[in-house]
């Protein structure tokens, strides 16, 4: 399956190509998670106020979510990001 994570960033980040490299960081560690395959950050290209900012992308077995969810890179996320964070979507699919 894939779960997506789709952010708006709020008016407190001025910089969002900026926080890439640090968020790429965190979700890279997610791999080392069993049932977790892959990690693609998908920055939004058209800068309006209608639309997202940032998807995340995580190709995982559907087993790992729990596991993700619990985890301390999760947790982190949340920790260094959730303030920064306007709105989010949660999406899940197939592949």
């Amino acid at each position: 399956m894939k779960h997506h994570i789709i952010v708006k960033w709020n008016d407190k980040v001025e910089d969002k190509a900026a926080l890439i490299p640090d968020i790429k960081e965190l979700f890279d560690k997610t791999l080392t998670i069993e049932g977790i395959h892959k990690v693609e950050l998908i920055p939004n290209v058209i800068e309006r106020p209608n639309r997202y900012d940032l998807m995340i992308a995580i190709t995982m077995e559907e087993s790992a979510l729990t596991t993700y969810d619990d985890s301390v890179y999760h947790k982190d996320w949340k920790a260094q990001y959730g303030s920064l964070i306007e709105t989010k979507c949660i999406f899940d699919s197939e592949n």
